[in-house]
C-alpha cells in the first residue's frame, strides 16, 4: 500500500471521526473547537496546562483560544489558577463537569461499534490491510457512505479484460478504478 493510499485512509478516518464529534459537540451546546481544548487539558501535564501551550498544541490563535477558555470557563468546565512562582503564569484545570462533557463528547460509540464489527469480519489485521479495515469499520458503525476507492468496492470487476462495475453495469477506466465513489461497498 503506497503512502498516498494510507494518507486518503487516514484522512477518510479523520473526516468520520470530526463529523462524529461534531454532532456531539451540537448536542452538547460545545464548538469542536471547546472539545479540542477540554481533549487537549485532559492530557496536559503541569508544564502543558497554560493558554500558550494550548494555542501552540492545536495551531490556532491565542486569540481563538482566549475566547474559547472564557465560555469554557463560565460553562463551568475548567479553572484558571495564577502560578504560584510567577502570577503572569496561568494554569488551566479540567473541572469534573468538564470532564463529564468530554467523555460525553467523544464519539467512543463509533469506535465502540467500529471495534466490533472489526473482530466479527474473523480476517488478520496485518499491516498491509489494517487502515482499511478500520476506515471500513468506522464507515459501517456510522451508517455513512463509505465513498472508498472504485477498485476497492465489492461491484467492482474485471470483465474481458476491462475494469466493470456491476452496479451500474458500466465499464470503467483505470482512472475511474482509481478514483473515490460514492456507491462503493466495503469488500
Amino acid at each position: 500500500m503506497s503512502q498516498t493510499d494510507i494518507y486518503e485512509l487516514i484522512e477518510c478516518m479523520t473526516a468520520l471521526i470530526r463529523s462524529e464529534e461534531r454532532k456531539k459537540c451540537t448536542e452538547l451546546g460545545l464548538q469542536p473547537v471547546h472539545f479540542q481544548v477540554l481533549n487537549y487539558l485532559s492530557r496536559a501535564n503541569k508544564y502543558s496546562n497554560t493558554p500558550a501551550a494550548v494555542a501552540n498544541y492545536l495551531g490556532m490563535t491565542r486569540g481563538t483560544v482566549s475566547q474559547s477558555l472564557i465560555i469554557l470557563e463560565k460553562k463551568g468546565y475548567i479553572a484558571k489558577t495564577p502560578d504560584v512562582n510567577d502570577k503572569r503564569v496561568i494554569h488551566l484545570s479540567l473541572l469534573t463537569e468538564g470532564l463529564n462533557v468530554l467523555q460525553q463528547a467523544r464519539p467512543s460509540d463509533l469506535f465502540h461499534s467500529a471495534t466490533d464489527i472489526l473482530h466479527s469480519t474473523g480476517q488478520a489485521l496485518t499491516d498491509a490491510n489494517v487502515f482499511e479495515q478500520a476506515l471500513t469499520a468506522l464507515q459501517k458503525a456510522n451508517h455513512s457512505q463509505s465513498f472508498g476507492v472504485c477498485k476497492t468496492c465489492r461491484n467492482f470487476s474485471k470483465k474481458d479484460g476491462d475494469f466493470f462495475c456491476q452496479l451500474t453495469q458500466e465499464k470503467l477506466t483505470h482512472s475511474d478504478s482509481e478514483q473515490i465513489c460514492q456507491e462503493h461497498l466495503p469488500v
